[in-house]
């Protein structure tokens, strides 16, 4: 945990100012600041009480979002980095300060069976609950607030002005664990789906189930990782543990929201064939075999670029194992090109949607239909 140096915040104040992408300008956050502007925009960093947390004696407060359960003694932050004990009251301090926001294809998250070709506005912070040792994002999700080379003042309806005003119907919260920016993501969520947008977050799963089941009440999908199949690999790659992602799992099939599955198999940690099959056997038991489940490359990176990149065959007999288990929809990714990068109809085997990489090159699928069998295929479809 971190003792909080409020002066350090004044230093992001010289970070705000515009997000460029594409050569688009988005004209979020704030450009520049007078001290009066300063000592409001600090007030509103600071000012944001957390959700989901209890008090203690001695003014300790134990937070209840995740599954550790930190006890946060006065001044100090929980493990996400994000959430700090003032006086004995939890703060969320990340709150309105993403420092990546971006538009990417729906089929980057990836979601397959989410409106497929469209786009989604993604926004990430600083922190993460978890330290996963081969994380791809971790200049975002290993590190503090006070440690991000950029940071945007961008208030929740801000946010969804951007979608509406660019016509993005979903926004997307990722490259960092949603879990860590949870009151902005909660906030942002309502506001949205008041406005007629979709909301889609990629999450670890260690989240509690109590905000668990409140944000769901207004999320059209989730992306889950499922780092693994151990909790031996959650403990020493990811600093976390499966059980909870398992319950998450359980949660968002029962609330009746989207979900599909991650898997990044990363060679001599979680490639084993036999663990690859109890998983795939426990996502067709207890969540169905219509869940979609995505085998991801894994290439390295942070503190594993001593592996090498994930072999094609091991992918290959990953997808040859969980479709013999019976799970219906199962793709390859992070290998732009391969055949099996795409989606087939589990009734006529005929191709529904043919991608390459993030891009949709055929969209087979009518009415939430197979266009060659008529076979409901699950999701979330355009009229």
């Amino acid at each position: 945990m971190k003792r909080v140096n409020v002066m350090l915040f004044r230093l992001l104040l010289t970070c705000l100012g515009l997000f460029l992408f594409k050569g688009v300008v988005f004209p979020m956050g704030i450009n520049s600041q007078n001290e009066e502007q300063e000592s409001e925009t600090l007030k509103v960093i600071t000012e944001r009480e957390a959700m989901y947390y209890r008090k203690l004696d001695d003014k300790k407060v134990q937070c209840q979002l995740c599954f550790r359960n930190c006890e946060i003694a006065d001044g100090e932050r929980g493990e996400c980095r994000n959430r700090v004990n003032i006086d004995g009251t939890l703060y969320s301090i990340i709150y309105g300060k993403p420092s990546a926001i971006q538009i990417d294809p729906i089929e980057k998250e990836p979601q397959y069976h989410m409106l497929p070709g469209t786009l989604i506005l993604c926004f990430g912070t600083a922190g993460c609950n978890f330290r996963c040792r081969f994380c791809q994002n971790w200049h975002l999700s290993q590190q503090s607030l006070e440690e991000m080379d950029s940071v945007y003042l961008v208030p929740p309806e801000e946010a969804v002005e951007e979608a509406i005003k660019r016509g993005i119907p979903t926004i997307s919260f990722t490259y960092n664990e949603p879990t860590s920016f949870y009151e902005y993501v909660y906030d942002i969520a309502r506001i949205a789906k008041a406005r007629g947008l979709n909301i889609l977050w990629h999450s670890n799963g260690g989240i509690n189930p109590e905000p668990l089941r409140d944000l769901l009440k207004y999320t059209d999908a989730v992306t889950i990782d499922l780092k693994g199949f151990t909790e031996k690999f959650y403990k020493e790659v990811s600093s976390a543990k499966l059980k909870p992602v398992l319950n998450t799992l359980k949660i968002i099939r029962e609330e009746g929201v989207w979900l599909e599955i991650v898997n990044l198999v990363i060679p001599t940690l979680n490639d084993d064939p036999d663990d690859i099959r109890r998983m795939c056997e426990w996502i067709k038991s207890n969540l169905g075999p219509q869940v979609p489940l995505h085998f991801s490359r894994f290439f390295p990176a942070f503190r594993l670029t001593n592996l090498p990149p994930t072999p094609v065959e091991t992918l290959e007999k990953a997808y040859n194992i969980a479709k013999a288990v019976g799970l219906e929809y199962v793709t390859i990714g992070n290998m732009p090109g391969h055949p099996l990068n795409s989606t087939f109809c589990p009734k006529c085997s005929n191709t529904l949607i043919r991608r390459i990489h993030f891009q949709v090159i055929e969209n087979n699928i009518q009415n939430g239909k197979c266009r060659f069998c008529g076979q409901d295929i699950p999701g979330i479809w355009e009229d």
